[in-house]
């Protein structure tokens, strides 16, 4: 990501409207909060890491490491609580188009916090762009660029 995510959040975005504005719930929900830095262009998720996830239980049992599949995801939550905060989405539902250039540098085990940044590369009516990079203090995680497309809820 080029641009500094040191400075001080423009808003917190706790857990109570993350449930608001994102659909996913437990075991599926892979953010705790965000940090919006740049409204509806820059933001900062954390993940907590804790053993008590499910996804322990088989990945992979006596050395413990968070899917990789689920770091994107977690990625992907924090771009969207970002986008759907800044509103004008609150009828919309995102959905992945595409993963692009996704690595994986170090593994992501229990008791760790994931710090999930995420920057809006390109932004349409329907769909939009971004980077994302999840790290662990200063070591990269992972780093992939992400598409979405945003489509009407369902009643």
């Amino acid at each position: 990501m080029t641009t500094e995510t040191a400075a001080a959040p423009v808003r917190t975005i706790g857990i109570a409207e993350i449930l608001k504005l994102i659909p996913h719930r437990y075991p599926f929900l892979l953010v705790d909060k965000v940090d919006v830095l740049e409204e509806g262009k820059l933001a900062v998720g954390t993940k907590c890491v804790t053993m008590n996830e499910e996804f322990f239980q088989g990945h992979f049992p006596g050395q413990p490491i968070m899917p990789g599949v689920l770091i994107v995801e977690a990625l992907a939550q924090t771009a969207c609580v970002m986008l759907m905060a800044k509103g004008g989405f609150e009828n919309k539902i995102a959905f992945f188009l595409g993963i692009e250039e996704a690595k994986f540098r170090n593994a992501v085990t229990p008791g760790t916090v994931l710090s999930l940044k995420v920057e809006v590369l390109k932004l349409g009516g329907r769909a939009g762009r971004f980077q994302g990079t999840a790290l662990l203090g200063e070591k990269v995680a992972c780093e992939a660029t992400m598409s979405f497309v945003l489509t009407d809820k369902k009643a």
